[in-house]
C-alpha cells in the first residue's frame, strides 16, 4: 500500500540525503569531500533505487550538471574501496556479494522449514516452504547467467553437477506441494525436512566449490557482463548494491589505455551511445532491414518479435544460441549469458539426450517439427520445436516457440464481435 502514502521512510530519507550531497557539490565541495557520506547512503541501497532517487530529483527540478556530477563521487568511492584492499565480490553489487546474501536469506529459510517439519502442522509446513521457493530464482540466475560464463573458461563439470542438483531440489518443492495438497502430515514433515537438507548441502556447494572457483576464472570484464545480464532473470529476497558498479569495472579493467582511472571512467560512461544506427531526418534509425515481402526497421522487427503472445528462441546449426525474444510475458527465464551457448548447456542434465535427439533428426530431415506439452504452476504450457532451411534445403538451424496457452485451451463457442 505504499504506493498510495508516499515512498516508504528509508527510501525518502535517502532521497532527501542525497539531496543534501547534491547541493553541497552544486556549492562547490569537492567529490571527496562528500565521498564517504554518499558511500554511506549507497551501502544499503540497491543501484535500481539510486537511479530512481536522481530521476526524481532531475523531475523536481534539479539540473542534470548538477546530478552528473554523482558519477564522480560513485567514480571515487568504487576506486577508494579497491585501493584500501577490499574484493570486488565484497562489495554490494557484484554478483558474487549478491549469491551470498541470497546464501545467507536461504540458509535462515532452509532452518525455519526444518523447524516448521519437526514442531508444526501443515499450515506452518507450507508457510515456510513459501518462505523458502524464492530460491528457484536463484539457481535460474546461476544457470542462464553465471554457467555460460564459466562454460567458456572450460568449467562445465561441476557446472552440470549443479544443474542436475538444482533439479533435485526443484522435485523436492514439488513433492512437498503434493504432500501438503493431499494434507498428508507424515510425509509433509519427511519431503520438508529433505527438502531443507538438500538447500543447505547447495549453499555448502556454491560457498567452496563454485564461487571460489569463479572468482579466479572470470575477470572483471566478465563479472560486469554477468551483472549486467542478471537483471533479466530477478533475484531471490534480495537486490543488488550499488556500490560496485559493472560500468566502474570494465573501466578500470581496460584502464591500461587511458591515462587516469578517471578518463577511464569518462569513457565507460560514453560507452553506451556506441553502435547505435546513424539516426535519420526523423531521427529514427535508417538500417531497414529487406524481408521476402517488403522490409521493416531493425528497431520495428525487434519489437514486433518481443510484442508475440509466443516466446522465440532461435539455434544455429552449430547448435549455437543465436538469438531469444526478451519479450516481458516470458514463460520460460532467458538472459543475455545465453547468447552464442551451446544449446546442450542450456537444459539440465536429464534433458540433453532428447535435445540433442531432436536437433539431429532435424538435420537428417527426419522430421519437420517437435511439440510438447506441460502442466506448470497451474498454467499449460506448449512448447514447439521448427527446424528452419534455406531454399536449397540446408539446415540452418531450429526455432524454438513456447506459449501460454492456458486461455485458448479454455476458448468455446465463437467470438464475432468486438466486446470492448
Amino acid at each position: 500500500m505504499s504506493e498510495y502514502f508516499g515512498k516508504p521512510p528509508a527510501e525518502e530519507d535517502r532521497a532527501g540525503r542525497l539531496k543534501v550531497i547534491i547541493e553541497k557539490l552544486a556549492a562547490g565541495a569537492s567529490p571527496a569531500a562528500v565521498k564517504k557520506e554518499f558511500h554511506d547512503l549507497i551501502r544499503n541501497a540497491d543501484a535500481s533505487e539510486v537511479a530512481s532517487l536522481e530521476q526524481s530529483l532531475i523531475e523536481g527540478g534539479m539540473p542534470v550538471e548538477e546530478v552528473q556530477r554523482l558519477c564522480e563521487v560513485h567514480a571515487d568511492v568504487f576506486k577508494a574501496g579497491l585501493e584500501r584492499g577490499e574484493k570486488a565480490d565484497r562489495m554490494p553489487g557484484h554478483p558474487v556479494h549478491t549469491y551470498r546474501a541470497e546464501n545467507r536469506e536461504a540458509r535462515k529459510r532452509a532452518r525455519a522449514l526444518s523447524r516448521a517439519a519437526f514442531l508444526g502442522g501443515l499450515p506452518a509446513i507450507r508457510s515456510a516452504a513459501e518462505e523458502l521457493r524464492p530460491i528457484i530464482v536463484h539457481y535460474e540466475r546461476k544457470e542462464n547467467q553465471l554457467f555460460p560464463y564459466l562454460e567458456r573458461t572450460g568449467f562445465t563439470g561441476p557446472s552440470k553437477v549443479m544443474w542436475g542438483k538444482h533439479d533435485e531440489i526443484r522435485s523436492a518443492f514439488r513433492d512437498l506441494d503434493a504432500a501438503l495438497a493431499a494434507g498428508d502430515v507424515r510425509s509433509a514433515r519427511s519431503k520438508a525436512r529433505d527438502l531443507a537438507r538438500r538447500v543447505r548441502t547447495m549453499i555448502f556447494m556454491e560457498e567452496r566449490i563454485l564461487l571460489p572457483n569463479a572468482l579466479k576464472r572470470l575477470s572483471d570484464t566478465d563479472w560486469a557482463e554477468v551483472r549486467r545480464g542478471e537483471d533479466a532473470i530477478g533475484f531471490a529476497w534480495v537486490k543488488p548494491g550499488a556500490e560496485w558498479d559493472p560500468a566502474l569495472a570494465t573501466a578500470q579493467a581496460g584502464a591500461g589505455g587511458y591515462a587516469t582511472f578517471e578518463a577511464a571512467v569518462k569513457a565507460a560512461e560514453s560507452a553506451g551511445t556506441a553502435g547505435n544506427p546513424a539516426p535519420g531526418p526523423s531521427g529514427a534509425p535508417t538500417d531497414s532491414i529487406p524481408l521476402s515481402t517488403g522490409s521493416l526497421p531493425r528497431d520495428v522487427v525487434d519489437r514486433i518479435l518481443k510484442s508475440l503472445p509466443v516466446d522465440v528462441s532461435f539455434v544455429d546449426a552449430e547448435d549455437k544460441v543465436q538469438y531469444y525474444s526478451d519479450s516481458p510475458h516470458r514463460v520460460f527465464p532467458r538472459s543475455p549469458g545465453i547468447i552464442g551457448r551451446s544449446v546442450q548447456n542450456c537444459h539440465p542434465p536429464k534433458s540433453v539426450a532428447v535435445v540433442e535427439r531432436i536437433l539431429e533428426s532435424f538435420k537428417r530431415k527426419e522430421k519437420d517439427k517437435a511439440d510438447f506439452w506441460i502442466e506448470m504452476g497451474g498454467r499449460f504450457i506448449v512448447i514447439s520445436y521448427k527446424p528452419i532451411y534455406d531454399d536449397s534445403g540446408k539446415y540452418l538451424g531450429t526455432l524454438e516457440m513456447s506459449w501460454d496457452a492456458t486461455e485458448v485451451r479454455s476458448l468455446t463457442g465463437q467470438r464475432r464481435l468486438l466486446d470492448w
